[in-house]
C-alpha cells in the first residue's frame, strides 16, 4: 500500500505543477514570449493564458510601459576641439515584444551605444557656444536617428533629453568672467541710460517751468499794465470831471517838485508848456495880491502906484 500512496502523491504533485505551468497570468502592460522546443510560437498578452506544460516555455517577459533610462556622462569633442561631458536621458517604449527579444541581444545597451555615437557625430559639427545654446536642435537630431535605428528592434524612442552639458573647468571660469563682464557692461549701460533719461526729464521740467513762469510773468505784467492804465484813466476822468484850473495844476506841480528832485541822477527836468502857463497865471495872481496889499497900507509919495515886475517862468 505504501508504494501506491507514494505514486499517488507523486501524480498529484505532477498534476499540480502541470496546472501551474498550463495557466499563465500576464499583468497589464506586459507581454511574454512563448517558445516550443526552442522556437518562437506566440506572444502572450495581458490576462489569463493557457500553454502546453513541459512543451511550451516562456522565454522573456517584457514591460510595455514607457521606460526612462539615464546614461552616464559621455566625453564629446566639439568642433573647436573642446571636450564636454554630456548626460543624456532616453524615454523609450517597447512596441513589439518579439522584435525586442530576437532582433537585438540587449536593446538597452544598444540604445546607449547608439546614443553615444550619434551624440558625438552631432556635437562634432558644432562649436562650444552653439552646443550650449542648441539643446532643442541636438535633442531633435538624436531622437530622429534613434527612432529610425530602433524601429526594427521593436522600440520607439519618444524623447531624448540632454540633462547636463559640462565644459572644462577653465572654459567655465572664462565663461563666468565673460558673463560677469557682460552683466557689468549692461549695468553700466542701464545706469547711463537712467542718468540720461533723468537729465532729459529734468531739462524738460525746467523748460516747462520756465515757460509757465514766463507766461505767468507776462500775464502779471499785462494785468499790472491794465491796472495802471485803468488807474490813469480813472484819474484822468476824475481830473476832467473836476475841471481844475491852471492855478490848481501849478500848485500840484510845485508840490511834486521835491519828489522829482530826489536822487543824484535827476539832473535834467522836462517841464510841459502847460505847466509854464499855469505858473504864469499863478505868478500873476500872487503879484496882484501883493500889489493890493502894498497900495492899501504902505507910504506912497505923490499918490502914484508902485509897479512891480512879475516873475516869469518860461518854458
Amino acid at each position: 500500500m505504501e508504494p501506491i500512496i507514494i505514486v499517488l502523491i507523486i501524480l498529484v504533485v505532477l498534476v499540480f505543477i502541470a496546472l501551474i505551468k498550463t495557466i499563465q497570468v500576464i499583468p497589464q502592460a506586459s507581454a511574454a514570449i512563448v517558445e516550443r522546443f526552442g522556437r518562437y510560437t506566440r506572444t502572450l498578452n495581458a490576462g489569463l493564458n493557457i500553454v502546453v506544460p513541459f512543451i511550451d516555455t516562456i522565454r522573456n517577459r517584457i514591460d510595455l510601459r514607457e521606460q526612462v533610462v539615464p546614461f552616464p556622462p559621455q566625453p564629446v569633442i566639439t568642433q573647436d576641439n573642446l571636450v564636454v561631458n554630456i548626460d543624456t536621458v532616453i524615454y523609450y517604449q517597447v512596441t513589439d515584444a518579439r522584435a525586442a527579444t530576437y532582433e537585438v541581444a540587449s536593446y538597452i545597451q544598444a540604445i546607449e551605444q547608439l546614443t553615444v555615437t550619434t551624440l558625438r557625430n552631432i556635437i562634432g559639427g558644432m562649436d562650444l557656444e552653439r552646443t550650449l545654446t542648441s539643446r532643442e536642435e541636438i535633442n531633435a537630431a538624436l531622437r530622429g536617428v534613434l527612432d529610425e535605428a530602433t524601429g526594427k528592434w521593436g522600440i520607439r524612442v519618444n524623447r531624448v533629453e540632454l540633462k547636463a552639458i559640462e565644459p572644462p573647468t577653465s572654459i567655465q571660469d572664462s565663461m563666468e568672467k565673460q558673463m560677469r563682464a557682460d552683466r557689468d557692461k549692461r549695468a553700466a549701460i542701464l545706469t547711463a541710460e537712467g542718468i540720461r533719461q533723468s537729465q532729459i526729464l529734468t531739462a524738460e521740467g525746467e523748460k516747462q517751468s520756465s515757460i509757465l513762469r514766463a507766461e505767468g510773468e507776462a500775464k502779471a505784467a499785462a494785468l499790472r499794465a491794465e491796472g495802471e492804465a485803468q488807474a490813469v484813466r480813472t484819474v484822468f476822468e476824475a481830473i476832467h470831471a473836476g475841471d481844475p484850473d491852471q492855478k490848481l495844476l501849478a500848485y500840484q506841480y510845485l508840490q511834486m517838485l521835491p519828489k522829482i528832485a530826489q536822487g543824484d541822477a535827476n539832473k535834467l527836468w522836462i517841464v510841459p508848456s502847460e505847466i509854464g502857463d499855469a505858473l504864469k497865471g499863478l505868478s500873476g495872481a500872487m503879484g496882484n495880491l501883493n500889489f493890493g496889499a502894498g497900495s492899501g497900507g504902505g507910504d506912497n509919495q505923490g499918490g502914484g502906484t508902485e509897479r512891480r515886475e512879475k516873475p516869469s517862468i518860461t518854458d
